[in-house]
């Protein structure tokens, strides 16, 4: 028995990537000297630490995750940056000399970093609690990007300088902050998901762009109303930012269970027996490795997705299941009319239009034989007095290949019918070499070298 728990411990240490087990770990170095720092000295302007604290915990408690996977905080990211600007609190104990005439904030950068990951800690307690397990590699990525802004800003306050001056120091540490954090994380996606480094980056450019620059603007409004106001300014400038974060989280939430139903919906398939069981996630995740591969954003991603596990959806109509559900062995015929039907019962959803066209093309080949020019009908407005064409001004109709989504999802149906839940790599060869002789035609050459890709870099999935 003890065995057996050793090996199921040593597979979930291997679920951790390298890089999330370096940054998590430096993380808890950083984290132990600023505790251990601030413990020695003593805790600088308490009342101000706690009220700090407390908006970070609140913040980590209200966290939420955003599509593609991502723990975001930004309450809590923006608390922790805001303490790490603080100038001074208030007017209120301010000496005479004292610039801007507020009494200075006199904390340093450790302490800002003590302060941030015990107010992390406390607001991840009731998460783990419930048994939601914490997303460290996203918590020490919030905890980094704060430390940097500390390390950064708080040695500049030593040198008196004017206010503008420190707020343009405040926008351009901030923004070096964000692009810190960025890298880090498309590093970190690009090593989790076996994507290109380039595509990782872009895709963490357009998931966090917006909310890195909401999160520091409001950083820098509680740094600046705090050093005019005092800490009362928290609850001023918090309470709407709290608001807006409820509401973003219930869509995010409406958006997680929207891919649940559409998983849930993809089973009825294999619960019937008109496909193999796991056929509709294993095409699925295929087919998002290779949509990443070749450069599609989320978005896409996600309809891809979608459309990938619903592709089948249509042999339900079938009166008798194809063998092993295999449409690549299907007529061209059948293949197509199980992709038109799937697509006409996903467009009943109503909100589902663009993935239905998805899955309808999915079943067309990737090269189109090219038609003749069409005789025009009479009243096209370009002609003679009679209103045909003539035939060198009528214009040339040519059929337009599938979507990148659609030549995606064909080739990972026909290389998963063909191949299974086997992981045995010949065979996996030998299907791979099949779909290229058939690149003339049939599927996409690109999409097919995308899989060959995907495949050896994540031979089981």
């Amino acid at each position: 028995m003890s065995t057996q728990m050793r090996t199921q411990e040593r597979a979930a240490w291997r679920t951790i990537d390298s890089g999330q087990l370096m940054l998590i770990a430096t993380a808890g170095l950083v984290v132990i000297v600023a505790i251990t720092q601030v413990a020695a000295v003593g805790l600088e302007q308490a009342e101000v630490a706690v009220v700090f604290g407390v908006l970070i915990a609140l913040g980590e408690l209200f966290r939420m995750v955003m599509p593609g996977n991502r723990e975001v905080a930004p309450i809590a990211s923006a608390g922790g940056i805001g303490y790490a600007l603080l100038v001074g609190i208030g007017p209120e104990g301010a000496p005479p000399d004292a610039p801007l005439g507020v009494a200075p904030a006199v904390h340093s950068p450790l302490q800002v970093v003590a302060v941030t990951a015990v107010g992390t800690l406390v607001g991840s307690l009731p998460h783990v609690a419930v048994g939601r397990t914490p997303r460290l590699d996203a918590m020490a990525r919030r905890l980094f990007t704060v430390t940097a802004v500390a390390l950064c800003f708080r040695p500049l306050l030593s040198l008196r300088l004017h206010w503008q001056v420190l707020l343009a120091m405040m926008g351009v540490v901030v923004i070096i902050a964000c692009a810190c954090e960025v890298m880090i994380a498309a590093l970190i996606r690009a090593e989790a998901v076996r994507a290109r480094f380039g595509i990782a980056m872009r895709d963490e450019i357009k998931a966090k762009a917006a909310l890195c620059a909401a999160t520091s603007a409001t950083a820098m409004l509680i740094a600046v109303a705090t050093t005019v106001m005092g800490p009362a300014a928290l609850l001023v400038f918090t309470a709407p930012i709290l608001v807006t974060q409820f509401a973003f989280r219930r869509y995010a939430g409406v958006r997680a269970t929207y891919l649940q139903t559409v998983r849930a919906l993809s089973r009825v398939t294999e619960v019937g027996g008109y496909v193999e069981t796991g056929h509709s996630r294993r095409v699925s995740r295929l087919s998002v490795a290779m949509g990443r591969e070749l450069g599609m954003s989320e978005e896409e991603l996600l309809h891809l997705e979608y459309a990938a596990l619903m592709h089948d959806i249509g042999q339900l109509s079938l009166g008798d299941p194809i063998p092993g559900g295999a449409t690549v062995l299907a007529s061209p015929a059948e293949q197509r009319r199980i992709a038109e039907l799937g697509a006409e019962v996903i467009r009943q959803t109503g909100v589902l239009d663009h993935v239905a066209r998805i899955v309808e093309r999915s079943s067309h080949p990737y090269r189109v034989e090219q038609s003749t020019q069409p005789q025009a009908a009479p009243g096209d407005g370009v002609g003679d007095a009679s209103g045909s064409l003539h035939p060198a001004d009528a214009p040339e109709r040519r059929p337009q290949a599938p979507p990148l989504a659609s030549r995606i999802i064909k080739v990972a149906n026909a290389y998963d019918d063909l191949v299974g839940d086997s992981g045995d790599r010949d065979r996996g060869a030998a299907v791979l070499e099949r779909l290229r002789l058939d690149s003339a035609a049939e599927y996409d050459p690109a999409v097919v070298e995308a899989l060959s890709r995907v495949v050896d870099r994540r031979p089981r999935l």
